[in-house]
Parts: C-alpha cells; sequence; structure tokens
C-alpha cells in the first residue's frame, strides 16, 4: 500500500506539473486567432473523411498472405460472429495492388491516381477504435468519444486557436453531395464548447442558406439598421460590461454579416480556369456524382487558401434504405460498389493534394485521410461483402510535419487485427493536436465537474510518424 501511494504520489504530481492551459478567449472576440502551446508544425487542417467504413483491405492495405489464401477459413477464427452474423472465407480484394513511387508502396488498383502520390503520403496502418457501430464509430473518430454531444476535432481546434481569417468561419464542415454522414452534425458540432466553435456546413453545391439581403431591403436601410443595432449593442455592453453571451453573440451576427460578402465569393467556382475543373474531375459528364465531390475538394482548396483553419471534407453519406449506395458499407456486394465509390474519391483528392503541393499549401497544411474503422477480410456467410472491424484499419496524413513516403504500424497477415506498434484514435487525435502545437493534455474545458478533453484521459503522439 505504501509503494501504491508513492507511484500515486508522483503520477497526481506530474499532473499537477502540468496544468490546464485555458485558451484566452475576448467574449467579443471569440474567432481571433491565439498562439498555440508550442511552435506549430501546421497552421491548418484538412480532413478527408470516408463515411460508412472504408476498407483497407481494398485500398491500402496491401496482404500476399490473403490473396495466397483466398477462400480459405480464418486462422482461429472458427464460429466468428461478428457485426451482422457469421463469416464466411478469407476473401481478397478484387482489385490488384500495384508499388508506386520511389516508396514502392503498393496500393489498389481501386485507386490509382491516390496511388501515383504515394510518396507524400504517411501511412497509419494499425488504427483501432472501440465500436463496430456506424453512428458511435463516427462520433469517436470525430469527437473521441462514442456518444453524442461531444465536440468534434474542428470544434477543439477553432476553441484553442481561433481563425486567420475574418469573414470567414474558423471551421467549416463540407458534407457529400448525397447528404451527410449517419452521425450527422454531431460530427461537425462543438459540444459542450460554446456554440462559436463548431463547424459552419455547406458544399459547392448547398452553400450556406438565407445569407442575401432580401429584395425588398434596401442595400441603404440594411446599412443603417447594422449600424443602429451596432449602437444599441454597444451602449447596453458599456452598461452591463460583464454580460459575456451577448458579447459572443453579437461577434457571431457580425461575423454572419461579414460572411454574406465572403461566402459567395468562395464558394462561386465559376473563376477557376478550366484545366483546373479538368484536373478534378469536375467537368467529368459522364458521373455527375463525382463532379460534385471534385467541386466540394476544390472549395475544400480554395477555403484553405482563405486561412479557414479546420475544413472538414465528407466522401459518402447515409441514406435509409441504401446500404452502401451512398457510402463506403460494402456488405453485401462489395466490388460492385466500391467500383462505383472509387472513381468519385480517387482524381479528385489526388487533385486535392496535386493543386496544394503545387501552391505550397501543404507547406502548412495537415492533410487527413480517415473513415470510422475497417473491414474484415472474410466475406459474410451468404453475403459478397466485408462486414464491420474496428480491430485494425488505415488512416493517412500528409502535408506539415509528418514523413512522406513512410509507412508506420501494421495488421497481420490477413488485415484481421492490428500488430505492430498499434494505434488508437486518441493517439491519432493526440498527433494531430501536437502537429497543430497543442498539448493534448492540456487542452481542457471544466465541464459537468470534470476537466474534458478531446482525447479523455489517454492517447500518446505517435512519434513515429513525424518528420
Amino acid at each position: 500500500m505504501g509503494l501504491g501511494g508513492i507511484a500515486l504520489g508522483q503520477l497526481l504530481g506530474a499532473r499537477a506539473a502540468k496544468p490546464p492551459i485555458r485558451p484566452d478567449i475576448a467574449p467579443a472576440k471569440p474567432y481571433a486567432a491565439r498562439h498555440a502551446h508550442q511552435p506549430p508544425k501546421a497552421r491548418q487542417v484538412l480532413v478527408i473523411f470516408c463515411s460508412g467504413a472504408c476498407s483497407q483491405i481494398d485500398t491500402f492495405d496491401h496482404k500476399p498472405e490473403l490473396i495466397a489464401r483466398h477462400g480459405q477459413a480464418l486462422p482461429g477464427a472458427d464460429g466468428l460472429v461478428t457485426f451482422q452474423g457469421k463469416q464466411g472465407s478469407l476473401n481478397r480484394s478484387p482489385w490488384a495492388f500495384q508499388p508506386y513511387g520511389q516508396s514502392g508502396k503498393f496500393i489498389s488498383d481501386l485507386v490509382p491516381q491516390i496511388g501515383q502520390m504515394a510518396d507524400e503520403l504517411c501511412f497509419i496502418h494499425s488504427l483501432t477504435g472501440r465500436t463496430n457501430t456506424h453512428g458511435p464509430g463516427e462520433n469517436f473518430m470525430c469527437t473521441g468519444n462514442t456518444l453524442e454531444g461531444f465536440p468534434s476535432m474542428g470544434a477543439w481546434t477553432s476553441y484553442a486557436l481561433g481563425s486567420e481569417n475574418d469573414n470567414l468561419p474558423a471551421y467549416v464542415a463540407i458534407p457529400d453531395p448525397r447528404g451527410t454522414p449517419q452521425s450527422s452534425v454531431n460530427c461537425w458540432g462543438a459540444g459542450f464548447l460554446p456554440a462559436a466553435f463548431q463547424g459552419t456546413a455547406f458544399n459547392a453545391a448547398k452553400p450556406i442558406q438565407n445569407l442575401a439581403r432580401p429584395e425588398s431591403i434596401s442595400a441603404e436601410t440594411d446599412m443603417a439598421t447594422r449600424a443602429f443595432l451596432r449602437r444599441m449593442n454597444q451602449r447596453h455592453l458599456e452598461r452591463y460590461p460583464g454580460e459575456s453571451e451577448l458579447a459572443a453573440r453579437i461577434a457571431s451576427h457580425e461575423l454572419a454579416a461579414r460572411m454574406q460578402l465572403s461566402v459567395p465569393e468562395v464558394s462561386d467556382l465559376s473563376a477557376e480556369p478550366a484545366h483546373v475543373l479538368r484536373s478534378y474531375g469536375a467537368d467529368d459528364s459522364r458521373n455527375p456524382l463525382k463532379v460534385a465531390f471534385a467541386r466540394n475538394c476544390i472549395l475544400a482548396r480554395r477555403l484553405v487558401e482563405q486561412g479557414v483553419r479546420f475544413v472538414q471534407l465528407f466522401n459518402g453519406a447515409y441514406q435509409t434504405g441504401g446500404e452502401g449506395v451512398s457510402n463506403w458499407d460494402g456488405h453485401k456486394a462489395l466490388a460492385e460498389q466500391y467500383a462505383k465509390h472509387g472513381p468519385v474519391l480517387d482524381q479528385p483528392v489526388a487533385a486535392l493534394l496535386t493543386d496544394m503541393k503545387q501552391r505550397g499549401l501543404l507547406e502548412q497544411t495537415l492533410v487527413v485521410w480517415c473513415t470510422e474503422f475497417g473491414r474484415m477480410p472474410t466475406f459474410q456467410a451468404g453475403a459478397s461483402g466485408r462486414d464491420h472491424n474496428p480491430d485494425g484499419f488505415t488512416a493517412w496524413l500528409a502535408g506539415a510535419g509528418v514523413k512522406r513516403g513512410h509507412t508506420h504500424g501494421a495488421t497481420d497477415a490477413f488485415s484481421y487485427k492490428a500488430a505492430e506498434d498499434v494505434v488508437t484514435v486518441h493517439d491519432f487525435h493526440a498527433t494531430i493536436l501536437h502537429l497543430l502545437g497543442l498539448e493534448h493534455e492540456r487542452l481542457t474545458f471544466y465541464h459537468d465537474g470534470l476537466e474534458r478533453r478531446l482525447t479523455d484521459v489517454e492517447g500518446e503522439v505517435i512519434h513515429g510518424v513525424l518528420a
């Protein structure tokens, strides 16, 4: 008991030596840029989130042993029952894998143009999650908690660092053209953080509604009304200087007013040259869905150019009764479903990376590709698709602060379970915050009697991926 007490004292002392660091947020300027805890490697983040659990086995995690033992039983998994039921035999990917770049990274023919960018990417093949259900899985990857009501990665980032642009939100979510992910707005919500730090959602097809001035109100009347309201609000603040909620609300409305000009401008892609549209696939009349997602990718680049701190770009959406049709949930007919999804993702994302590199944006931006969990190396019994698998899956990083053409961690011979340098989602989040110059253990918010944080009470920076 004495030794235990000594150990506890040391742990508590270490915790006390690193107290929480509260962002210095002025109520009237909640979006003002703030300093990081330490010099950052990245100033901005762009997350590409594939909803529906994109299969690592059919994209980025090459397994020769799986190919060699195609049709056999998964060793040690007799009678295995996963999310949707019993498992059948091992099944190799319908797509071949090819080596790419100087790194020689094997990547699936499903995404060959992303393969051409292999030397820019830093793969993590040993991610693990806590749930095999889509909604909680999306929550966990986006917020660090399987439950709803917790702040998203972008909300924590804008809370800590504010915005680099006075006329645009610090945090923008770009939903897929087909709709929202299963967890919907929770994926970019502020949770228990102040509402000012939630993501603002719009895409290239559906810009923010109701920003324009009504035609019945003249520009002069509009400006005069705003000036009058500003004077009244200022008088109220001078009379009651402690009313921080009013100051924050005023700041939100003033940002909305500025967005009336900035959002239509940044979301108007008509000024993009034809060769840029062509490089993204935004002119591919044969594939309207690809065109829509490509335009979202161009919008993401434009937002990063304008200094938006955190951009979250979704590929795939949830539709009732549309399992696997609108997202990467390939349970029943994976080859048929992924043959449609792959081209929608491949060219636009590869072009986005190329475009950002040519413009120098990768020097200051961390690009993150992720999904809620992986999929099984077996096909489901009686089906031609893969079930959910949170025990070993893939993500990749690119840009500021990470190694190029690098692979970290590995799953077993069949891509069933993480086996080398196992990484948790909390580790993943800790690393993203670290690259932004934030100490994940010290970035907290007091809520419901606890010092809450994105990484809960866990998480270690993945030093093996850092440049």
